[in-house]
């Protein structure tokens, strides 16, 4: 048993390692997203970190192998971490700032010093494992299995710090107190252990705690963040949400905050004149005359806070609409602040692209609103998923996504354009005006954009709802070119994140942000 607390500890050690990995790409992700850049950075300079502390570690151990030595170290590395948050704060308040007006030089530099302040802490936790290994050695014969335990123990520990986390502490206790919570739990392991060793050791540093716990209660009362006209903000397993509303009209922000996923004005018309409008013509691709009363069921991939739902029950009436969201933090915002209740609505919570396979009905439109960049599934780009669609389509049934792009970039559209015409008969591109978003249309039988005119005049003689009018107008004003046959994206092979990975730095670095805000 005498080397039970050493073997604790470095679990204890691995648990809190990958917790906080976990926990830092959420601070990070509230402000700066959670692309792919994000999560490249975070995982690089913390594997940088800790490849420091195995270095620094081992030689440390050799010059001073004791006990003592160990529990000081960990709890330094507790006592770091814990501070992560509180320092970090006013640092992403200015980014939080950067970011809505786009101060490239801010953004960057409040990333690279938030993630400069994990550098002690986990370089600390990277001492860890070598020290115990030094400190657990008493008969070289048994070097390697003394190893072996020791770093199976840690990558345990750091298995359930890779889960809990993100299942259960973050949106139970939000990323500040997780951070706090690893800390604290790391440095009751470095007190017993001192306790263990030298009970006056342990005396000596249990300020450490009661600092952290003083600090704590003063800095992490607030909001996360002080945007104008916020009305909620929570953290899910999947997401940052805030709900901020301006000019009575309430809009769904997540993460980073850039992209309005849905609005609603209530007691207002649903008419938002933005993207979710144009799903409405989707099904008016069809040769005319093709009546409202022909739409028998709408699947929504992307539900959101449900605006494009609202629509289509308010212009076609109380249609069956099953809308799959992956985020049931979101779905419970969407049903609190945005009157998501539609009695027609069948919310799903799952992810697009299962839950539309599993699915046993057959849609007249399938409408794909999960893109924004540079957050993109890659497994909703693919001619495959495209496929899987067209098979839970009617024969008159239209496939509408929401395709984001730059002003001189339009990359991302033409291969989009090119991966749905590889599975349907014709494909439509419309721009949103005053957006960075085009909506991208493939119909089961080959139509024309003559269709949508033709239904136009027939359903303004009809006198269809003002709104689906207005909206074929629109449609038909923004038609653009479709792009020639291109690359084509698979289930094997679709470069999405390092095409809009290139998008947004060329973007950010040399676009016009002015045309943002």
């Amino acid at each position: 048993m005498k080397r039970t607390d050493i073997i604790l500890s470095v679990f204890i050690a691995g648990f809190v390692s990958l917790g906080l990995e976990m926990t830092a790409s959420r601070l990070l992700g509230n402000i700066f997203g959670t692309s792919n850049l994000v999560w490249a950075n975070i995982i690089g300079l913390i594997l940088i970190y800790l490849s420091l502390g195995y270095f620094l570690g081992g030689r440390w151990a050799d010059r001073s192998p004791y006990k003592a030595t160990f529990y000081r170290i960990l709890a330094w590395a507790s006592f770091t971490a814990g501070l992560v948050p509180m320092v970090a704060a006013p640092v992403l308040r200015a980014a939080a700032s950067a970011v809505e007006t786009l101060d490239t030089a801010v953004m960057l530099g409040s990333f690279l010093s938030v993630l400069v302040l994990f550098s002690v802490p986990v370089t600390l936790l990277g001492c860890i494992s070598p020290f115990a290994i030094r400190l657990a050695m008493t008969d070289t014969g048994q070097a390697g299995r003394i190893s072996g335990r020791i770093y199976a123990v840690s990558t345990f520990g750091s298995i359930l710090g890779t889960f809990l986390p993100v299942l259960w502490l973050i949106p139970s206790l939000g990323t500040a107190r997780t951070f706090l919570s690893l800390s604290l739990v790391l440095m009751a392991t470095a007190l017993a252990g001192m306790a263990w060793t030298d009970r006056r050791l342990a005396l000596k540093h249990l300020w450490m705690p009661i600092v952290l716990l003083v600090l704590a209660w003063a800095a992490l009362g607030g909001p996360i963040k002080t945007t104008a006209g916020q009305i909620f903000e929570g953290e899910s397993a999947y997401n940052y949400i805030q709900v901020v509303e301006r000019n009575g009209t309430r809009y769904l922000l997540l993460n980073e905050g850039q992209g309005i996923h849905s609005m609603y004005t209530p007691g207002a018309e649903v008419a938002t004149y933005g993207t979710w409008d144009y799903f409405l013509s989707a099904a008016f691709w069809n040769a005319a005359p093709y009546a409202p009363e022909s739409i028998q069921r709408l699947g929504l991939v992307g539900l959101a806070a449900g605006t494009i739902a609202q629509q289509y029950t308010e212009v076609f009436g109380a249609i069956p609409i099953d809308g799959w969201e992956i985020d049931p933090g979101i779905v419970e915002v969407g049903r609190e602040y945005f009157d998501m209740r539609e009695p027609n609505l069948n919310v799903i919570v799952a992810d697009g692209r299962w839950g539309l396979v599993h699915s046993p009905e057959r849609y007249s439109v399938v409408g794909v609103d999960a893109y924004r960049l540079p957050y993109i599934p890659a497994h909703l780009t693919t001619r495959e998923f495209f496929g899987e669609v067209r098979d839970h389509l009617t024969d008159e049934g239209v496939l509408v996504i929401n395709v984001g792009r730059t002003p001189d970039d339009r990359r991302l559209v033409e291969a989009m354009a090119s991966t749905i015409g590889s599975v349907f008969a014709s494909v439509h591109v419309v721009d949103v005006p005053a957006t960075f978003n085009t909506i991208v249309y493939g119909t089961v039988r080959p139509t024309s954009a003559a269709n949508l005119l033709a239904n136009l005049e027939a359903l303004s003689r009809a006198g269809a709802h003002p709104l689906l009018l207005d909206t074929l107008t629109r449609t038909l004003a923004n038609l653009q070119p479709t792009p020639a046959p291109g690359v084509v994206f698979t289930d094997d092979w679709s470069p999405i994140e390092q095409l809009t990975n290139a998008m947004a730095i060329r973007f950010i670095l040399g676009g016009d942000l002015d045309s943002l805000r």
